[in-house]
């Protein structure tokens, strides 16, 4: 009887795990919007798909927002630097709120991607604590050196929002861990913020 219930757990637990959503869905912006800071620059000249992946030129700074709030989830993001060009800087925002809160990022909580500073924490109108650290400014550091893969090879940020925390791996690295964070709900942002990045998965998964 007893091993009856388990396999019966086990299948319920298979048939209600939680389904990954591809934010991105390969071939255009269904599901996002756009905020630069120039109103006459076209977005699609900042923003493109392309063979699969999200072209960002960089340039203009601005965001793609997503039209959804999400709250509790596991966040996976793949990124790179464009072959042959100089890295620069780029984030992640999660929670985020407000447009244009500062300067045209809206309020937010932003998982740093710049070159040799993934997993950095900078707050946009937000607040965070970081176990053991003291903030430089807006800016909470990672947990010791960079994790990223060369300029131009693929790496995958993953972060856990689950409450008021905020987990971040780079390349299966953890990197930092945000608690009592002020907000725990909003829309998930991409960055345009210097050189040129590609994004080829934009995925969340939900959490308990």
């Amino acid at each position: 009887m007893f091993r009856k219930i388990f396999v019966s757990f086990l299948v319920f637990s298979t048939l209600h795990a939680a389904e990954p959503q591809q934010l991105f869905n390969g071939k255009d912006f269904e599901g996002w919007t756009f905020d630069n800071i120039d109103p006459k620059v076209d977005p699609a000249s900042i923003w493109s798909v392309s063979e699969g992946m999200i072209i960002c030129k960089g340039r203009p700074p601005g965001v793609i927002r997503t039209a959804k709030d999400y709250s509790n989830y596991d966040l996976t993001v793949e990124w790179r630097w464009a072959p042959g060009t100089k890295p620069e800087n780029s984030g992640i925002l999660i929670h985020a709120s407000t447009p244009r809160e500062m300067y045209v990022w809206p309020k937010s909580i932003e998982v740093q991607l710049g070159h040799t500073n993934a997993g950095d924490f900078w707050v946009i109108g937000e607040t965070l604590t970081v176990a053991g650290a003291e903030p430089q400014g807006r800016r909470w550091l990672k947990k010791g050196e960079s994790a990223e893969k060369p300029p131009g090879e693929w790496n995958t940020a993953k972060v856990r929002c689950q409450g008021d925390k905020a987990t971040v791996w780079i390349n299966g690295t953890l990197m930092n861990e945000g608690i009592r964070l002020s907000t725990t709900k909003g829309a998930i942002c991409l960055q345009a913020e210097g050189g040129e990045i590609h994004f080829r998965k934009v995925e969340v998964t939900p959490v308990e």
